[in-house]
């Protein structure tokens, strides 16, 4: 068995455990989530544009921008996924998503320039090879408008040891090993069965992020912190449950997230690009 095959096979059975539904749900995934709502936001274009949502999951993003009226096509590798999104549409009114496929980011069976917006808030993270993470970009830019947006999600190079120092992970010597590998290279891989310590995966330096949206023909606007430092705190439920609380550490985070020298303390960023705008030549 191939290297490749052997990280798909990790990451599928991973995903295949289902932890993905709830991930969003509570802690540092309810502000990831909160927060990628706020720049999908300010970035998307007006409903009722088309959005692709590659790498969906089981749908969280896909349902809540379906209810905001957008037309959302959802692909996603996993097929419990795939499932989980279309019960979870079923399940809200004025939530009908327009298609939901089992899919690859790298070779996506949507036409050319069918979607205003393409999402990749996930595939980069699996594709431990950088010309395969520029495939994936390449094909949302095939897939998206020119003009249009194309939004894609990386985790940083330091969450492992950041996330090891919040919850006490690097006091187990597994976990300090894997949270090693990553500084050294990106390379995250997990030889334990404890899906706390995630699956096979990419981790980028922040300035990657830029330089692989250009590689893929992409115009780079911004690379954004997500949750910038706001992952670490111990009460972030509370935080986001209490409405005074909840809105001084978006507009703080907020506030931060375009900073360059602080971006490698978020766990996620979010690079913004488009699709260069076709030039009629005058004349």
């Amino acid at each position: 068995m191939s290297d490749a095959s052997r990280d798909a096979d990790e990451v599928a059975a991973y995903y295949a455990r289902g932890l993905e539904r709830a991930r969003l749900a509570a802690g540092p995934g309810a502000l990831e989530f909160a927060r990628t709502q706020a720049l999908l936001e300010r970035y998307l274009p007006p409903p009722p544009s088309v959005v692709a949502d590659v790498g969906g999951g089981p749908g969280r993003y896909a349902v809540w921008l379906a209810e905001r009226g957008y037309q959302v096509h959802l692909v996603d590798p996993v097929p419990l996924h795939v499932e989980q999104a279309r019960v979870a549409a079923r399940g809200r009114p004025q939530a009908a998503l327009a298609s939901t496929e089992v899919g690859d980011a790298r070779a996506l069976r949507l036409p050319d320039a069918s979607a205003d917006a393409v999402l990749l808030l996930g595939p980069l993270y699996h594709l431990p090879e950088r010309a395969e993470r520029v495939r994936a970009l390449a094909e949302a830019r095939r897939v998206c408008r020119p003009g249009g947006v194309i939004i894609a999600a990386a985790i940083s190079r330091f969450a492992s040891t950041l996330d090891g120092l919040r919850g006490g992970y690097l006091e187990d010597p597994a976990f300090a090993s894997v949270a090693a590998g990553d500084l050294r290279d990106g390379q995250h891989r997990n030889p334990t069965d404890d899906p706390a310590y995630f699956t096979t995966a990419y981790f980028h330096r922040p300035e990657e992020l830029a330089a692989e949206c250009a590689a893929a023909g992409l115009v780079h606007e911004a690379t954004l912190a997500v949750e910038g430092p706001g992952w670490l705190l111990p009460d972030l439920d509370a935080r986001l449950a209490d409405e005074r609380r909840r809105a001084v550490l978006l507009a703080a985070l907020a506030a931060l997230e375009a900073e360059p020298t602080l971006h490698g303390v978020s766990a996620h960023l979010l690079a913004v690009t488009r699709r260069l705008r076709i030039q009629r030549r005058q004349g």
